[in-house]
């Protein structure tokens, strides 16, 4: 099983020139290695970009995507990663959702396909990320 991170999917769905056939060339083997899964926090960032739920129902299911739910030990290690966040003075934001997702990769081993991997690395550094080279 692979969390996949929402900027992924909207490279994808976007079909972004730099990213989409990066994106696209690591779902296919992660697909085949076992399910491809969201969480609620990509589902909401993700749908931000869609009219209707069936929409975006319609494209996870057409990428065999599979919601699942966050765990709470995974949810109780978000706050406090994000409280270390914070104090250490990083912005209030919309950094939230990346905390959740890297809790829930983090409490449910899960490998994390992202492209976005600085803060996941700082602050979950035992996630195996699937990534471009840095």
């Amino acid at each position: 099983m692979t969390l996949v991170d929402t900027n992924v999917l909207l490279d994808l769905v976007t079909d972004d020139a730099n990213w989409a056939e990066w994106s696209q060339g690591w779902l296919e083997p992660a697909a085949l290695r076992g399910p491809l899964v969201i969480n609620e926090g990509v589902y909401a960032e993700f749908s931000l970009g869609f009219r209707r739920i069936e929409e975006v129902d319609g494209v996870l299911a057409s990428a065999r995507l599979d919601t699942i739910a966050i765990p709470r030990e995974a949810l109780f290690l978000t706050g406090k990663a994000f409280q270390r966040y914070r104090a250490s003075g990083g912005a209030r934001g919309s950094v939230l959702p990346d905390f959740l997702i890297g809790a829930h990769a983090t409490t449910a081993k899960l490998p994390l396909l992202t492209r976005d991997t600085r803060r996941y690395r700082r602050h979950f550094p035992t996630v195996q990320l699937l990534a471009p080279a840095d």
